[in-house]
C-alpha cells in the first residue's frame, strides 16, 4: 500500500488550504520538516527523540527536525531546511521534493500573549541517505505511516499541566510515545489519506 498511500497524500496535499492564524506575522516563528519515504516496501514518516536538555520544554520528546527561526531565515520553508541539516545532517535537495505544507500550529506560551507559531513542510524523499544527528536529538526513528492509520494502535495518556490531570491521545511506537503537537501535525497529514476519523480524537484546535 505503499506507493498509492504515498500519492494520496500528495494527491490531498496537493488541494490541501492549511490554515494560518491571524497575526503570525507578529509572533515568534519556528517550522519542521515531515519526510516521507518508502522503506522495505513500507511507506514511513522520519521522527527524532530530542535529547534531555534542562529548560527544553520538548526535552525527550518524539518530534520532526526543526526549530526556531533566526534572523537570517528568509521563511518558514528555510528554517525547516536549515534545521534538517543542522539536527540529522540531512541535507534536503530540490530532487527531495516539498511535496505540500501543513496548517500552522500555535505552541501555547509558557508566559506572554501571542505564543509561538510552528509551521510543518511535507518532503518526499526517494533516495538512500546516512543520517548523523547532532547533540540534540537522541535518536532517529522511521515510523510506519500504516501503524499511525490503525486506530488501535492509538492509545490515551495523561498530561500533569499546573496540577491538573488532562487525558490526551497518543501512540506508543515500539517504547517511544508520541503526542502532542507532532501528533496534531500526523492527524492532519493522515485526514488527508482517509478523511476525518472520529477515532483519531482531537486534543485541542491549532
Amino acid at each position: 500500500m505503499s506507493v498509492p498511500l504515498l500519492q494520496m497524500i500528495e494527491t490531498g496535499l496537493a488541494g490541501h488550504r492549511p490554515h494560518r492564524p491571524w497575526l503570525r506575522r507578529l509572533r515568534k516563528r519556528s517550522a519542521v520538516a515531515l519526510i516521507l519515504q518508502v522503506r522495505d516496501g513500507e511507506l514511513h514518516i522520519l521522527m527524532i527523540k530530542r535529547a534531555e536538555r534542562e529548560g527544553d520544554p520538548w526535552s525527550g520528546h518524539m518530534a520532526f527536525p526543526g526549530g526556531r527561526m533566526d534572523k537570517a531565515d528568509a521563511n518558514g520553508f528555510a528554517v525547516s531546511l536549515r534545521e534538517t541539516e543542522e539536527e540529522v545532517g540531512l541535507q534536503l535537495e530540490p530532487s527531495d521534493r516539498c511535496i505540500g505544507r501543513l496548517s500552522d500550529i500555535n505552541a501555547r506560551p509558557s508566559r506572554g500573549a501571542l505564543g509561538m507559531i510552528v509551521s510543518a513542510f511535507v518532503f518526499r524523499l526517494d533516495r538512500a541517505v546516512v543520517l548523523t544527528p547532532n547533540y540534540e536529538v537522541a535518536e532517529v526513528v522511521w515510523v510506519p505511516l500504516e501503524f499511525l492509520l490503525d486506530s488501535d494502535n492509538r492509545e490515551e495518556m495523561v498530561w500533569k499541566y499546573k496540577n491538573v490531570e488532562i487525558p490526551m491521545p497518543c501512540y506508543f511506537y515500539e517504547g517511544r510515545r508520541i503526542w502532542g503537537l507532532s501528533l496534531m501535525m500526523l492527524d492532519e497529514l493522515m485526514d488527508l489519506v482517509e478523511g476525518d476519523n472520529p477515532r483519531r480524537k482531537r486534543w485541542r484546535k491549532r
